[in-house]
């Protein structure tokens, strides 16, 4: 899950700059994603989740990890994009719901990059899906996810990157 776990995190600590949205507005009025989504923390985001994903390939190919899922290029870039994507998408609901940049939306903020990585994975390459999320992966990571999201948000809060540490 490194693919997915690492672009969220990448794209708050190099983010800044213009938001995706450009300040527009939904025909509801409000924000489609805010300013806490943003061009550069997308890329960097996204390239910080394949490199992640590419150094994870390469020690696999170099020590024998067979307990550990094996990832494909496309694999590595689908989770790569499909987390931020699962994250913007939560934005655009939060926005929707009337909550704020760095309010709490609980399971949504823990499992959207999970949910957005799997979506894109299983629509472009439901294969590799199959072949190698087994249940027992599948509870692994339903359990990880929010102990990892917490620890990464308390983290980020420490070293001055997020406002909140939720």
């Amino acid at each position: 899950m490194l693919p997915a776990y690492v672009p969220n995190p990448v794209a708050a600590a190099t983010g800044g700059g213009r938001p995706i949205d450009g300040g527009r507005c939904w025909s509801d009025g409000k924000r489609i994603f805010g300013d806490g989504k943003t061009i550069r923390g997308l890329i960097f985001g996204i390239g910080g989740g394949v490199a992640i994903g590419l150094l994870q390939m390469l020690l696999q190919s170099m020590v024998n990890i067979s307990f550990l899922p094996a990832h494909t290029f496309l694999s590595v870039i689908l989770f790569a994009i499909g987390a931020l994507l699962g994250d913007l998408l939560k934005s655009f609901f939060k926005r929707r719901r009337g909550l704020g940049r760095g309010e709490k939306w609980p399971i949504a903020d823990q499992y959207d990059l999970v949910i957005g990585a799997f979506i894109l994975v299983l629509i472009v390459d439901p294969g590799w899906v199959q072949s190698v999320i087994t249940l027992p992966i599948a509870l692994a990571i339903l359990i990880i996810t929010p102990l990892l999201h917490r620890g990464a948000n308390i983290l980020g809060y420490v070293l001055g990157i997020k406002e909140v540490p939720w």
